[in-house]
């Protein structure tokens, strides 16, 4: 994953944190000591004025890198994610890197280029319904000026090219041949990204910043040479930097671009995204720094451009009591909440743990990124996924501090309701109740994610967490992480009892 969390530092933080908390990560659902509920009141306006509410959250899904595309159960793993999600982009590295065979050289140094794996993989995302997001990366060996590489399992060249024509043919010749294959109607609905994190271990040009632009100069005018009609955009960072500078850029060089891109993480230091030392949870790092891009595009010389999170979640490490685990529903509600009208389309790191950045993955659950574990076995998030999908596309208002009412064009009310305190060990059991106002409506249906539903960690942990589940303990688990029908009741004078568990979420359909 190209995560800000992949500089050397980083990448042994993110190994350290496997050991610290692959033990808490089962333990966690019994640890809470039986608390009694905190109570609350939330109101729904039915009758509000509605608001565009675009499912931005569900567009695009990042992945491991190019190669492992071809995988069946890569394969398998994104139909089962664009059945419950829609989605419409796949975002992944390395379509330059070498085990692909993209690029070579003859004796004499003459390019010799083969499009052939490229093909296998543009074909496999198009036969299930899902567009490229093109990530302009790695540098291939003979094209490398140096020979730098980053830290990551697969060993990606991190280095700029020894020849930006010998560059520039590359990016010519694969627009070309993207252009003739799949035609330029086709082409001109994906997005072409040049590089991933080239303000981190990704990008060995020295200085960073104005070399990264070079690169990005160069890649963006070839690629508008090919038809102007393909769409090009960076600088693709991490911890949301240089998204000002990097505007002010090509407006001053008069450099292409349709979209910006930038990245953060739940876990990313103030520091090291505002320049500060807030202490800044969780919960709200992401939103804050979408934010912060937004408003910095506002006040830019191209105000209109897109936003496009190509990389975000709640921890850029392998955290099994984080990823792998029933927080990340409630997390991704507010984030859904909070993001809302800032951004116009973000990418989770990743719809599936076939993944190998650190290696080839040990264990079923070792805080991978994705939505499906190892063995296609679903995670909580997964189902959480699958419980946003059924928001309305109009927001109408809402008061209370875990809430989110959207309204669909049936005029089915979907309402998503939560329970996570700013620091985790805080959070309670709670009762809540929802009052809806303005509103007919006489039943609800209410699906529920916690601990006891739509969750397979407590039927794994029983099992003994095998490192290599057997086929019936398989057919055991995928049966546990179903999410489960919802429960059918009365609503009365408007009015709804509910039960959340910590770090449970709701959604109710309210007719």
């Amino acid at each position: 994953m190209a995560t800000n969390a992949h500089s050397p530092f980083r990448f042994t933080r993110q190994l350290l944190a496997i050991l610290a908390l692959s033990a808490a990560f089962f333990a966690a659902a019994g640890s809470r000591a039986q608390q009694a509920p905190a109570t609350e009141t939330d109101t729904v306006d039915a009758s509000s004025q509605p608001t565009p509410f675009p499912h931005y959250w569900e567009q695009m899904f990042g992945s491991g890198r190019a190669v492992l595309s071809m995988r069946e159960s890569y394969r398998e793993d994104l139909r089962t994610v664009k059945a419950v999600t829609d989605f419409k982009y796949v975002r992944f590295h390395a379509i330059l890197h070498d085990e692909l065979g993209v690029y070579d050289e003859d004796a004499s140094g003459n390019p010799i280029y083969n499009f052939s794996y490229v093909d296998e993989i543009y074909d496999g995302l198009l036969k299930n319904g899902v567009r490229p997001f093109v990530e302009l990366s790695f540098m291939p060996q003979k094209l490398a000026a140096e020979d730098i590489h980053q830290a990551f399992w697969y060993r990606p060249i991190s280095s700029p090219p020894k020849d930006y024509a010998k560059w520039d043919a590359l990016m010519r010749k694969f627009a070309e041949h993207l252009v003739a294959r799949y035609g330029i109607d086709e082409v001109s609905t994906w997005y072409f990204e040049v590089w991933n994190e080239p303000n981190l271990d990704f990008w060995a040009g020295k200085p960073a910043e104005s070399t990264y632009y070079q690169l990005y100069d160069e890649t963006a005018k070839t690629l508008k040479s090919v038809s102007p009609r393909i769409r090009v955009g960076g600088p693709a960072t991490a911890q949301a930097a240089w998204v000002d500078k990097f505007i002010a850029h090509t407006a001053a060089q008069n450099v292409p671009v349709d979209f910006v891109s930038t990245h953060v993480y739940g876990n990313d230091k103030s520091e090291d995204v505002f320049g500060t030392t807030e202490d800044i949870p969780r919960t709200q790092m992401v939103c804050r720094a979408v934010k912060k891009v937004h408003d910095q595009i506002q006040a830019s010389a191209k105000p209109t451009l897109p936003l496009i999170w190509s990389e975000f979640n709640a921890s850029y490490m392998n955290e099994t009591d984080i990823t792998d685990s029933i927080y990340m529903g409630p997390w991704m509600a507010g984030t859904i909440r909070d993001c809302s009208g800032l951004v116009d389309m973000m990418s989770y790191w990743t719809f599936s743990d076939v993944f190998e950045e650190q290696g080839v993955v040990k264990k079923p659950f070792y805080g991978g990124y994705g939505l499906i574990a190892a063995y296609d076995l679903p995670k909580p998030a997964f189902n959480a996924f699958k419980m946003f999908h059924m928001l309305g596309d109009t927001k109408i208002s809402a008061t209370g501090d875990d809430i989110l009412a959207t309204k669909r064009a049936d005029g089915t009310l979907a309402i998503a309701l939560w329970n996570l305190a700013t620091v985790r060990d805080q959070t309670k059991p709670k009762d809540v109740t929802l009052q809806i106002n303005s509103s007919r409506a006489k039943h609800a249906s209410i699906y529920r994610l916690d601990a006891d539903h739509g969750s397979l960690l407590k039927a794994y942990a029983a099992m003994g967490s095998p490192i290599y589940p057997t086929r019936e303990q398989l057919d055991q688990l995928k049966a546990a992480a179903q999410l489960p029908p919802p429960e059918n009741v009365a609503v009365k004078n408007g009015r709804l009892q509910l039960h959340l568990e910590p770090e449970a979420l709701l959604l109710i359909e309210v007719r």
